[in-house]
């Protein structure tokens, strides 16, 4: 991707997202994009939830469940990045500016 060219809204990941379907910031469309997660300068794939304008993610915490059978997780501030999996090598990063 040339720098001249700005991202476009479609092309970097939403602020908040979350990979429970009971969450209000699910989104099945941009997780089946693939969305690629980069907490304290280190990729992760055991994100549940995540929001870069305040930052901060959700990782479960082990196989521990709560009383309605949900993943106790874990939020863990830092700074955040994601991307969309999908648009190749150097896709547009949405992180905190």
């Amino acid at each position: 991707m040339s720098e001249d060219k700005a991202p476009s809204p479609q092309d970097t990941p939403p602020d908040r997202l979350s990979v429970n379907p009971r969450n209000q910031h699910f989104d099945q469309s941009a997780l089946e994009r693939g969305v690629g997660i980069k907490f304290k300068d280190r990729v992760r794939t055991d994100v549940e939830e995540y929001c870069i304008s305040e930052g901060w993610i959700r990782v479960q915490a082990g196989k521990t469940m709560d009383r309605k059978g949900q993943p106790l997780t874990l939020k863990l501030n830092g700074p955040v990045e994601a991307w969309f999996e999908d648009l190749g090598d150097e896709p547009p990063v949405a992180k905190k500016a």
